[in-house]
């Protein structure tokens, strides 16, 4: 005797062009490929995919609702490098210049030259904290930012790309708050999200934690510590501090500002503010860059074997850029993405003028996206390229 498998049904609009996409996710929840999950798809400045389903807990007694939140890992970078490229777009902050110019503290030990564009691309030679160091003292904005003002770095600057796992939006939200006066969570909350009535957030209130969906932590990292030669920048990084999925999940997590890896939202919201993109600085009615600074991301600032990945990556400024020998389903052209630990991506293309975005709360193998945006990103490349929407 067969059972019926305890589904939570998908919900929320598609267009009919795209209803390939909605079957995807209808698929990749139903056979247990996610537990809960959304899906959402921007053209030209408009929705024509909002979708959601599955379940926020292991136990599946709550469905992911429509305003369900979930911790995106390092698909928070996309919206820190916002924060960035609108003091850019203002004439505030000029990336070009070492960072020393903004936050003089910063500027020893080597690291009197580096810029916030090398930071933004992976190149300033601070992928991390000298250890020791725990998580739980990223929390303490002050003391962390203070440990990285002093340390040196651990590879000349701007000779290679080292991926800054968790510390980029230290290093980035120092610099707004030196020219702001506002946090990075302050700052993206008023200056982004706000205009454009965004439901994302660095870090997260006690008063929404009641609809954010836990994190269901993935297989332990494809990294044998043991060898890895603790000088290298991979050793470094991963250790630097060493992540830990289920700290995700606690209070202390949610309350702090980690613009590199503690944002919370879902594939509509990050959508719509990462729309910015897409669209040349304006979202739904909302222009908040100029079309030339947002083409500033495509120009490549850095490309090769990451020291901390071991794959080739092709970094823009603060997105990733094409590179089909890792991310083979990202199309060619003025397209630029970023995902989170687990699976979480977005991935904006200006040349067609579409953002795709999915969130989920269980974590797969790997680093940076997974098989289940991979599935779907190529899904929608089939869709763009038949019809109307050939290229």
């Amino acid at each position: 005797m067969t059972t019926t498998p305890n589904i939570a049904p998908v919900q929320g609009r598609c267009s009919e062009r795209f209803e390939p996409l909605r079957h995807l996710l209808e698929s990749l929840l139903s056979s247990d490929a996610d537990l809960g999950a959304s899906l959402a798809l921007t053209v030209n400045g408009r929705f024509e995919v909002d979708l959601w389903g599955g379940w926020m807990d292991e136990a599946r007694t709550r469905p992911w609702e429509e305003d369900t939140v979930v911790n995106v890992w390092s698909t928070t970078k996309t919206m820190t490098s916002l924060a960035a490229l609108l003091l850019i777009d203002r004439g505030e902050l000029d990336v070009d210049v070492p960072i020393a110019r903004y936050w003089p503290e910063f500027g020893v030990a080597g690291k009197q030259d580096i810029t916030l564009a090398q930071v933004l691309s992976y190149t300033s030679g601070v992928s991390g904290w000298d250890t020791p160091v725990a998580l739980e003292d990223m929390y303490d904005w002050e003391r962390s930012t203070a440990r990285l003002a002093v340390q040196a770095p651990w590879w000349p600057p701007g000779t290679a790309s080292g991926y800054h796992a968790l510390n980029s939006g230290h290093l980035v939200g120092e610099v707004v708050r030196r020219i702001t006066g506002l946090g990075l969570k302050a700052f993206f909350a008023r200056e982004i999200a706000r205009p454009l009535g965004a439901d994302f957030h660095i870090g997260l209130s006690e008063s929404e934690v009641h609809r954010c969906s836990p994190v269901v932590p993935p297989p332990p990292l494809p990294f044998d510590f043991s060898t890895l030669d603790p000088s290298s920048a991979a050793y470094r990084t991963f250790t630097g501090p060493l992540p830990d999925a289920a700290a995700a999940n606690t209070p202390a997590w949610r309350a702090a500002d980690i613009g590199a890896a503690n944002g919370h939202g879902n594939a509509r919201s990050v959508a719509k503010v990462q729309s910015l993109i897409s669209n040349g600085g304006e979202a739904f009615g909302v222009r908040l860059l100029k079309p030339g600074t947002v083409e500033q991301i495509f120009a490549t600032r850095n490309r090769g074997v990451d020291l901390v990945f071991g794959v080739p990556v092709h970094m823009g400024l603060g997105w990733g850029l094409p590179e089909p020998a890792t991310v083979p389903y990202i199309p060619e052209g003025r397209v630029c993405f970023w995902g989170g630990w687990g699976g979480s991506m977005v991935i904006n293309d200006a040349d067609r003028r579409t953002t795709l975005a999915y969130m989920m709360n269980r974590m797969a193998p790997g680093i940076i996206g997974g098989e289940n945006i991979a599935k779907l990103a190529t899904c929608l490349n089939q869709i763009l390229s038949e019809g109307s929407g050939a290229h």
